[in-house]
């Protein structure tokens, strides 16, 4: 939490930086902790604890702007600080579109309801996080001669934030996280060292999956052997939902008001069209409550709402704030997504599975690019070939290719089945007519 006494030097901190010549400001005062452990084997590995506070301002003077920030927290040092500060942006260039957000868009309430804040963090031992983090490990170590490393990682975490600025704006968040991880590696058939992991994150210490993730992990492991390439063609490919997002990110990308302005989106003029399947809404649900990613605000106080970014494939609004809402003459809406949905279909990934013919699993991504502007990709991928409903044979060292428009412009089905850990909550997917690249 953030003290009152570092509330009352924030304020202080922006008083004082008006006093010195700013048309505007704003400050934010965060404070973060974080503790991380890994075990391997047999043997604790890593074990990290740190913490820290700071202060970052924002100025804004004769036009121009620049952010500073400092881990020196007394006000003599402050002085010093910002007065260099507001001299060192008065040798910068004017830039008109440097400004704080209208007072109409700020948010305006207390900063409760969300449940972001697990108060337990602290009664949390060091012994239990270890207890933890072995125990995934002997969850598989040892069960099998083929194993060369198992580990397991533990990590959590705070952070608290109190932000204000000359526009009026007050608010303060708090948060935590918890999350717990295993990888496994083994010897596989010549050389071949197949390895793979699984997680689970939550924002509440009850509700982060304890048990299961070292095993789950081998097991995506061990179903890795005797991968090999198949044969080029084109085919249905689902996407899990741990990997589905690698496919979505770009398309996110290309929203953004640095892209847009900069010419490095292939959406610029695509707003109010049909840019993807009509089976995909995709939702920006920012005040889900106990989950990563939940927000009243951004970083500049706007308040967040609910909103479809896409709605059954038309492509609603783009993230601009308020700089580049001034150099693209476009309408503030918010600076980037909160928590990522889509409308979910009727059938999981085990239902799709069984209803394909024949097709491609897709379980992970090695390499591969997109480009910005085109949108034109090829990425490396790692999979299951399917047959009659089944996955058949582990697959590897193959490529898809293709426009990423064009790609979701394919879907065929949208599953109902997303991870809630993370702040992407993308199920998985079936796309058609994927292009493979293998021998």
């Amino acid at each position: 939490m953030i003290s009152q006494a570092h509330k009352e030097l924030a304020q202080w901190a922006l008083k004082y930086a008006l006093e010195k010549g700013c048309s505007d400001a704003s400050v934010k005062i965060y404070a973060e902790t974080e503790s991380s452990f890994e075990y391997r084997d047999t043997q604790l590995d890593k074990l990290e604890q740190s913490a820290g506070n700071g202060l970052t301002i924002r100025l804004y003077v004769d036009g121009k702007y620049a952010s500073f920030s400092t881990n020196r927290l007394e006000k003599k040092e402050l002085e010093k600080f910002i007065a260099g500060g507001i001299e060192t942006t008065r040798f910068l260039a004017k830039d008109e579109f440097r400004k704080l957000p209208d007072s109409s868009r700020l948010y305006k309430g207390d900063g409760k309801g969300l449940d972001l804040y697990d108060k337990n963090i602290d009664n949390i031992s060091v012994d239990e996080k270890l207890a933890l983090i072995k125990s995934n490990v002997n969850e598989v170590y040892r069960t099998d001669d083929r194993l060369i490393s198992v580990s397991s990682d533990y990590s959590d975490g705070t952070e608290n934030v109190y932000l204000v600025a000359s526009n009026g704006f007050e608010g303060e968040t708090e948060t935590t996280w918890f999350s717990l991880s295993a990888e496994t590696s083994m010897k596989g058939e010549g050389d071949a060292r197949p390895e793979s992991y699984w997680y689970d994150s939550a924002v509440n210490w009850d509700k982060l999956q304890k048990q299961g993730i070292g095993k789950t992990a081998y097991e995506r492991t061990l179903r890795k052997f005797g991968q090999e390439k198949i044969e080029s063609g084109v085919f249905p490919m689902i996407v899990d939902n741990l990997s589905v997002g690698r496919l979505l990110s770009p398309v996110i990308s290309a929203m953004y008001g640095s892209a847009i302005q900069q010419k490095s989106s292939f959406l610029i003029d695509k707003l109010g069209q049909p840019i993807i399947s009509d089976k995909i809404t995709i939702i920006d649900d920012p005040h889900i409550r106990n989950a990563r990613g939940a927000r009243w605000f951004d970083d500049e106080g706007v308040a967040t709402r609910k909103a479809d970014i896409v709605r059954n494939g038309v492509l609603n609004m783009y993230f601009i704030d308020t700089y580049y809402g001034g150099k693209l003459n476009m309408e503030l809406t918010v600076q980037s997504p909160s928590i990522l949905t889509l409308h979910l279909g009727s059938r999981n990934f085990d239902q799709i599975l069984t209803s394909i013919d024949k097709g491609i699993w897709v379980t992970g991504f090695n390499g591969g690019n997109s480009n910005a502007t085109t949108g034109d990709f090829s990425f490396g991928i790692e999979g299951f070939l399917i047959e009659n409903g089944k996955a058949v044979k582990p697959i590897n060292e193959m490529n898809i290719t293709g426009n990423l428009l064009t790609l979701w412009q394919q879907v065929i089905e949208v599953g109902n089945d997303p991870r809630t850990g993370s702040n992407w909550r993308i199920p998985c997917v079936l796309f058609d007519k994927v292009n493979f690249s293998g021998k």
